[in-house]
């Protein structure tokens, strides 16, 4: 016994066509197959028997009626997906620095990178520490533990490190924590501070 094939072939009628006669002018054939109105148009459709959706299609040409500057557009937008774009190193994303700080980790997925690389750094510092000279003014020593430095240190090295807290205790980024706040206080004390004696040493750059 041959068994009956059930896959649509290339030619047949769609099977969701509506129940009528084909639209070309003075056709009675019945339609079950589509064709789109137009351009701006391409889910509304004609209905057409097979002869006259050939026919149809063989004159369709979507971009009938554009210059050739609107036709470029389009196949340029057609390669985005119609999404806007632009050049590599243009556009809102290249305007903010980027921030990790900023990046949304309910999980924690970045934890132990972060801890990794805090806990690096304090072992530098401590490093520092055991190998720099005395000498540090007193009046920086309070500033300096504050802002987790170790003397001696660049201006630079207290802007970076100042923009780090400040970020990461700033009251926007942590609203009600009372903590944060009073921390975000001391660190912006404690940065003013050392501008004043840069300042003074005449080794601060604006």
């Amino acid at each position: 016994m041959q068994r009956k094939s059930t896959r649509h072939r290339a030619f047949d009628p769609d099977p969701d066509a509506p129940e009528q006669v084909c639209d070309h002018p003075g056709c009675t054939e019945p339609a079950g197959y589509r064709a789109p109105r137009g351009r701006d148009a391409l889910r509304s459709y004609f209905w057409f028997c097979l002869d006259h959706v050939r026919e149809y299609n063989s004159r369709w040409d979507f971009y009938r009626g554009m210059t050739p500057g609107q036709i470029e557009a389009h196949l340029r937008a057609d390669v985005s997906w119609q999404r806007p774009s632009w050049k590599l190193g243009t556009g809102t994303a290249n305007k903010a620095e980027f921030n990790e700080e900023d990046i949304l980790d309910p999980l924690d997925i970045l934890g132990a990178t972060r801890q990794n690389r805090a806990d690096r750094a304090r072992e530098a510092a401590r490093q520092r520490a055991s190998t720099a000279p005395t000498g540090v003014p007193d009046a920086l020593r309070q500033p300096l533990a504050t802002l987790d430095l170790t003397w001696p240190v660049s201006f630079d090295d207290v802007k970076s490190r100042y923009r780090t807290l400040a970020r990461q205790h700033h009251p926007d980024a942590n609203i009600g924590d009372e903590k944060s706040e009073e921390r975000f206080k001391a660190i912006g004390s404690a940065y003013t501070a050392l501008k004043v004696h840069f300042s003074r040493q005449d080794d601060f750059v604006s």
